[in-house]
């Protein structure tokens, strides 16, 4: 599937939130700053949901096709897919979480969660991309 299919795929998350550009990011105020971070990293989320789904098929279409012997016990391609996203949420949030520790409590703490969203969410879902198109 092309990126622009992918694109297609992707709601619009931010159709209700301000406008962000980059003079609001230069006008320095820290609120605005904050919410069109929330803005990006809801974008970035929306990508990844949409490949998950290509994703999750491309593993789920692999189990159906796959000859498993009766001796291997293991979790098929779906499940072991599933297991490690669950477990790749936990880790970019308490991580995230950790990156805003370095202004806790301040207006910049949620400005660096989002951003550190940002970057894991895009990061996983090129993973997410090269896995189905591995297979």
């Amino acid at each position: 599937m092309t990126w622009i299919s992918l694109m297609l795929l992707i709601a619009a998350p931010g159709d209700d939130l301000p406008e962000c550009n980059e003079q609001a990011a230069e006008m320095g105020v820290q609120q605005e700053m904050n919410i069109c971070a929330h803005r990006d990293y809801l974008i970035a989320d929306a990508a990844l949901n949409a490949q998950w789904r290509l994703t999750r098929q491309t593993m789920q279409e692999r189990d159906s096709e796959a000859e498993k012997p009766d001796w291997d016990e293991r979790p098929g391609y779906f499940d072991t897919l599933l297991e490690a996203q669950r477990a790749w949420i936990a880790y970019r949030d308490a991580h995230c979480r950790s990156e805003g520790y370095s202004a806790r409590g301040g207006s910049l703490e949620p400005l660096l969660v989002s951003t550190c969203k940002i970057h894991l969410t895009e990061l996983r879902t090129a993973q997410l991309r090269e896995l189905a198109e591995t297979y």
